[in-house]
Order: structure tokens, then sequence, then C-alpha cells
């Protein structure tokens, strides 16, 4: 065997389209293109993406960071530090908040963060905790419950 007699196999190469040489090549005209019209001039098309001019689809909706939420969730939230002044073994939850005084408003479930300290043992029920939040409590002798 010889570098000459190195041939391709019959009927993988295929000769190029001659687009616009008459209606026999069978691409005569308009090249296969349609009529008139953008996509159909030389030089290709547009961009993924364009819409003519029009804010595409990509720069109208995912403003700043990221799609925003259609159903966020809403809690009421409170910090460690204002159940410090409940007196020891407690059931702390929404209501008893409330009767407290220590919450005025409800914007949903309970949801308790751990921004200050605490050293009363507390029984929490709460819908979420963060956790920082989780271990100031069970440091602090207490217990977490999840409601859902």
């Amino acid at each position: 065997m010889r570098l000459t007699d190195v041939r391709p196999q019959k009927g993988s190469k295929k000769r190029p389209r001659r687009l616009g040489r008459g209606v026999s090549a069978g691409q005569g005209a308009s090249a296969g293109k349609g009529m008139r019209g953008q996509k159909a001039r030389s030089g290709g098309s547009t961009r993924p993406g364009f819409e003519g001019g029009q804010q595409p689809l990509y720069r109208r909706i995912p403003k700043l960071k990221g799609f925003p939420l259609v159903n966020p969730k809403k809690y009421t939230t409170i910090n460690v530090e204002k159940l410090a002044s409940l007196p020891a073994n407690t059931e702390v939850t929404l209501t008893s908040l409330k009767e407290a005084g220590i919450l005025t408003a409800s914007r949903g479930p309970l949801k308790i963060l751990g921004d200050g300290e605490l050293s009363v043992p507390l029984k929490v029920q709460a819908a979420a905790f963060t956790g920082t939040a989780r271990s100031k409590i069970e440091a602090a002798g207490g217990s977490c419950e999840v409601l859902e």
C-alpha cells in the first residue's frame, strides 16, 4: 500500500452546492433562501437573541441577579436576643410572643434569626430557624421544634 492508494470512502465526499447558478443546478435564482428579506441577503443572518432592534427577552426579563421569585415565602422574623427577656423553660410560639408584647404584627409563619446572645433555656416552636439561632438555643439548654 502506498500513499497514492489512500482515498476517501466512495460517497463520503460530496460536491458543494452551487448556489444561484440557474434552475438546472437545483439552487438557482434565490439560492434556496426564499424571497427577499434580511435572512435572504448575503452576510448570513442576525445573531442569536436578536429581535429586530426590540429589547431582547434575555435583557427584558432577568433584571439584576436572576429571576424574581413568583411566590416568595414571607416570615415573621425575630432575633434570639429578643427571646432572652423571657423566663426559663417557656414555650415560645408566634401567639405567645404576641401575648408577651415582643411581637406586634405577624407577616406569616415565625422564623428565628441568630443575632444576639441567649442564656435562658427555651422550648421554641417556629416554622424555620437559621443555623446560628438553632445552635444558640440548644447551647443555652433549650429545644427547637420545626412546625409544618
